[in-house]
Formats: structure tokens, sequence, C-alpha cells
């Protein structure tokens, strides 16, 4: 078997028992063994402010060289007034710059809404997938993740209670593992 491709997974929610961190780990015990997903990290990144490009914060070099190394990004984000976290921009625009050197570049994603909302995110899954056009980040396009009535899908561990969400992130991962396997450089 080939080397398991690394994933990172940026969770849009800061909060410690936010149900998209729930999502994100239960979408990493739910990955083929082809993947190896990583969370990575934002609440600790300043914003993003060019001035400090000269020298900068040592958080952002971090960020900049764990995503660089990444071979495919998955995204798990609530929505905020129909759009993503502050935070959640803030990572994409770290990662960004300095201008012609982001480290989005090329490799595959998908995106995962989770809200306690009947809608599950769908504003901030499309205004994600808008940012990642641009970034040239080709992103799964089916099965669209919009997770629901999240506030009532988890047990007081953190698993899927529900047996039909479980088994649609399990298809998920499924079909994002062949979207990393079609566009993931070798």
């Amino acid at each position: 078997m080939d080397q398991p491709r690394d994933v990172a997974v940026i969770v849009g929610s800061l909060r410690k028992e936010s149900l998209n961190r729930k999502m994100a780990q239960a979408a990493i015990g739910l990955a083929p063994p082809s993947l190896a997903l990583e969370l990575v990290e934002i609440g600790a990144l300043p914003l993003y402010n060019q001035d400090l490009e000269a020298a900068p914060p040592d958080t952002w070099v971090a960020f900049r060289q764990r995503v660089a190394r990444a071979q495919a990004l998955l995204f798990v984000t609530p929505e905020y007034n129909r759009s993503v976290p502050g935070s959640l921009k803030n990572a994409i625009d770290v990662g960004s710059r300095p201008y012609g050197k982001s480290v989005w570049g090329g490799k595959p994603g998908a995106v995962i809404s989770v809200s306690p909302g009947a809608i599950g995110g769908f504003g901030a899954n499309h205004h994600l997938r808008q940012s990642m056009v641009f970034l040239d980040v080709p992103m799964l396009q089916q099965p669209e993740a919009y997770i629901g009535g999240a506030d009532k899908l988890f047990d007081a561990q953190g698993g899927i209670t529900n047996p039909a969400p479980k088994e649609f992130l399990q298809k998920f991962m499924t079909a994002f593992e062949r979207w990393v396997k079609m566009h993931a450089a070798a």
C-alpha cells in the first residue's frame, strides 16, 4: 500500500466543544486508511496584516509550513452570518500571503458545514467554495455536506448517535478519498 495522503483538517470554530470540532473528529475516525487526517489549529493565528510580513509571527510560519506539506484539505465550518467565521477567513488569508506564495494552490479540498439550524451552514459552505476557487483548490463537488440539526447529533463522548448521518459521513469520506487520489500531486 502507498503512503497515506496527508490531509490538513481545518475547523472554523474555535470553541473547544464545538459541533464542528466533533464532526471533524468523526470524519477523522471514519477516514479510509489511505488518508491521514490531522487537525491544524487556527485559533492562535494573529489577524493578517501585511505590515508583519517582514518578520512574520511564528504562528503564521508554522501554519504555512503545515498547510504547505499537506496533500489535501478538509474544512469543517459553522456558518456565521451566511459566511465563514472570521477565524477561518483569517487562516485562509494568512495561508494565501505573501502574494504569489499561497500554500493552498493545487491541493484537492472538501468542505463539511455543520449547524444546529435546518440548512446546515449552506451559506458558509458556498462562500468557502468561492474563496477556494480563487485560491486554486479543486473542491469536491458531490456529495455536498450540509449537516443540520447538529446540536442533537452527538453523544457525550462526541460520537454520532444517529446511523443515517454517520453513514452519510462515511460515504462522504470515501468520495473525498477518490477526489484526493484524482487530484493530489504524487
